[in-house]
């Protein structure tokens, strides 16, 4: 088997896997969904000075969206369905372009410039009673000080960010 269908089936099991992880045998339905409100308004989820792939925007976005359903799941109890509406991203660091042309898409990390995720929730019992809900801004000024974090991983302040708070908003639901 050649390698380009290697990976394509690769990719699609990992897909599956995802999608069978977000649902709730109970129910049939998503455990959790994220939906982002026009992302093509969102601050910042560019990969270069340059401008907004749509590309780059859609993968950067399915990432936030497959890593805040698996770890919104660990939290949820039995029959629990949390929906999450993003409705603005600013990713940590920021694109420096008068440092010159061969800077145009490298993110400059720096502490004045932290990850910034504007997000409201709903979360629900089985019978659909209304347990939590709000609107959250979620930053941290002091995502730099963090010891625990993968270095590899483009996207480690903001699924920092979504830990955080995912921790603080529902704690203790599985013992409910």
């Amino acid at each position: 088997m050649n390698s380009p269908r290697l990976l394509l089936l690769a990719a699609l099991g990992l897909a599956a896997v995802a999608v069978v992880s977000a649902f709730d045998p109970a129910k049939g339905l998503p455990r959790t969904e994220v939906v982002f409100f026009e992302p093509e308004k969102f601050t910042d989820v560019r990969d270069s000075s340059f401008g907004d792939s749509e590309k780059a925007r859609d993968a950067t976005l399915g990432e936030l969206r497959t890593y805040l359903i698996k770890q919104a799941n660990r939290l949820l109890a039995p029959g629990q369905q949390l929906k999450i509406t993003v409705t603005d991203v600013d990713l940590a660091g920021e694109f420096e372009p008068w440092r010159g042309s061969q800077w145009n898409d490298v993110r400059i990390v720096k502490d004045i410039y932290p990850p910034d995720i504007k997000l409201a929730f709903q979360l629900t019992d089985a019978e659909g009673q209304v347990l939590k809900q709000g609107d959250r801004n979620l930053r941290d000024l002091g995502f730099m000080m963090k010891l625990s974090i993968d270095r590899n991983d483009p996207l480690r302040y903001e699924k920092s960010l979504l830990d955080d708070w995912l921790r603080e908003e529902f704690r203790g639901l599985k013992n409910k």
